[in-house]
């Protein structure tokens, strides 16, 4: 086993600079060549920064990220892609805030009962993860309601300026007396969104009667 040391940095938006990361992969020693980055969300490891780090990892390198979530933001992904590395591909990880946990070799040093520590270990991170997540979706729940109940509108900002204007055409359209397309020109809306804003007021063109 070759036992080279590859760094992987990733940063979510060009607005961030990866240099700090970088700066802490060149003082682990790691060549420039082995050392791999993105500008990119962590939401799947879709990343061309990773997919060729992933391509010349072998068995007895070791993976160094500054942190667990700058491998990704989804933690049953992360468990996932963390026990491909480990035990399929026979390298190691090390999460370097938190090396004291986050460390494959540690775990693998102890055997059997290192495998069992880092399955508890990896199974706590996604009960803690699903937790974390819960409680955020929560919070952004309780905040719409409150945001809602104080008047604020969300989605796209509606293109009729004038609602009783609106509801008036509406009931010449509706009764046939004006075309959608003069109502779309008296209302400034486009006829897309015409038809949705009389679906959801509750317009309906009332229908001419057959001729028997």
């Amino acid at each position: 086993m070759r036992g080279v040391k590859i760094g992987y940095v990733r940063v979510s938006s060009k607005g961030q600079n990866p240099e700090r990361q970088l700066e802490t992969m060149r003082n682990l020693g790691i060549e420039e060549r082995y050392i791999f980055k993105d500008t990119a969300s962590g939401k799947n490891f879709d990343r061309p920064g990773y997919i060729a780090m992933k391509q010349i990892l072998r068995a007895g390198d070791c993976l160094y990220i500054d942190s667990l979530d700058r491998l990704g933001r989804d933690y049953e992904a992360i468990i996932s892609e963390w026990k491909h590395i480990t035990r399929e591909l026979t390298c190691d990880i090390v999460a370097l805030d938190n090396s004291g946990l986050f460390d494959s070799k540690k775990f693998r040093e102890m055997g059997d009962i290192g495998r069992l520590l880092e399955d508890q270990m990896l199974a706590l991170l996604a009960y803690v993860a699903d937790v974390e997540r819960k409680k955020t979706l929560e919070r952004q729940r309780q905040g719409i309601a409150t945001a809602k109940k104080a008047g604020v509108r969300f989605g796209r900002p509606s293109s009729v300026s004038d609602w009783e204007l609106f509801d008036r055409t509406a009931k010449r359209w509706e009764r046939g007396e004006i075309t959608a397309a003069e109502a779309c020109r008296i209302t400034g809306c486009k006829k897309t969104s015409y038809y949705k804003y009389i679906k959801e007021r509750g317009f309906k063109k009332q229908e001419e009667p057959k001729l028997i």
